[in-house]
């Protein structure tokens, strides 16, 4: 059974003063979030700028970031998803060559492709790789929501293993849970739904919080998966207005705002994306004064 841990972090991609991407500080990152409560991290993918990044430096971002968490538990897991099913089966080719432990593919976007081509899609990837697979379900940014049955086929298929689930509607969460296998994970997409989801048979989170409060994200999914409801509710509830704040903006914008104000450099953001204002930034400062990230 595939096993990608309880909390993984959706990285950002730091960059240079000139915005070519900053390997060094994403060696000095990866190390440090596996360190923190991180058992895998997702590279390249939204909060990554994926968009905005060449195939050379997608690639190159995997190679930089295995090298670095050689002797480390914590999972690559790379984002090799696109609108274009031959583009996703050559950049997941390449991964596997660099040797990742799972990929993750987001719906196609834009083109709007019906429930068959959603699964004609997956299938294809899946047939070109022997990596486990996660779907990334974000009818927010794709367009359109993978249903239920979708899923439920994409679940039969052997090396599809999990899904990222974004939709924010927690009843879909719940009939995806009783459509597919046991051994299927389902991940939250949201940090502030994590509980939610986990309370309707999800496994944890992949995260954009956990950049900053990785090992308290991680006790709160293990306290959760344990029954302990209250002790768990407690954790949420005292993150709960940095969930917010992170999203103050389109992401990642607050989340690299953040990360420069406690000490990690990573830089700005590629166009269309546009550094948090000072009113962004002072609504995610407070939340990390308080939280006493921020002494």
């Amino acid at each position: 059974m595939t096993n990608f841990g309880n909390v993984l972090t959706a990285m950002v991609t730091p960059f240079k003063s000139d915005l070519s991407v900053n390997y060094a500080m994403a060696e000095k990152l990866a190390v440090h979030l596996a360190n923190n409560g991180s058992d895998g991290l997702v590279l390249h993918g939204t909060t990554g700028e994926s968009p905005t990044l060449t195939h050379e430096e997608e690639y190159e971002l995997y190679r930089v970031v295995k090298k670095a968490l050689k002797g480390t538990n914590c999972k690559i897991v790379a984002g090799t998803g696109s609108n274009s099913t031959a583009t996703s089966i050559k950049s997941t080719k390449e991964a596997e060559k660099i040797g990742v432990d799972g990929i993750m593919l987001v719906a196609p976007y834009y083109n709007k492709p019906p429930q068959e081509g959603f699964y004609q899609h997956f299938k294809a990837v899946a047939e070109n790789t022997g990596l486990p697979i996660i779907v990334y379900n974000i009818p927010g940014r794709s367009a359109k929501n993978i249903e239920t049955e979708t899923m439920a086929r994409l679940a039969e298929i052997k090396n599809i293993v999990a899904v990222k689930e974004a939709s924010g509607n927690l009843d879909q969460v719940a009939a995806v849970r009783k459509a597919t296998p046991k051994d299927f994970l389902i991940y939250s997409g949201d940090d502030n739904l994590t509980l939610p989801i986990i309370e309707r048979g999800g496994v944890g989170v992949i995260s954009v919080a956990s950049h900053l409060v990785g090992k308290e994200l991680n006790q709160m999914v293990a306290l959760a998966l344990a029954g302990k409801k209250r002790e768990a509710q407690a954790i949420h509830d005292r993150l709960m207005p940095l969930f917010e704040a992170i999203f103050v903006t389109s992401n990642p914008i607050p989340v690299k705002a953040a990360l420069a104000m406690i000490g990690w450099p990573v830089g700005g953001l590629r166009l269309p994306l546009i550094e948090a204002n000072e009113e962004e930034k002072a609504v995610v400062r407070k939340v990390l004064e308080d939280l006493k990230i921020l002494k």
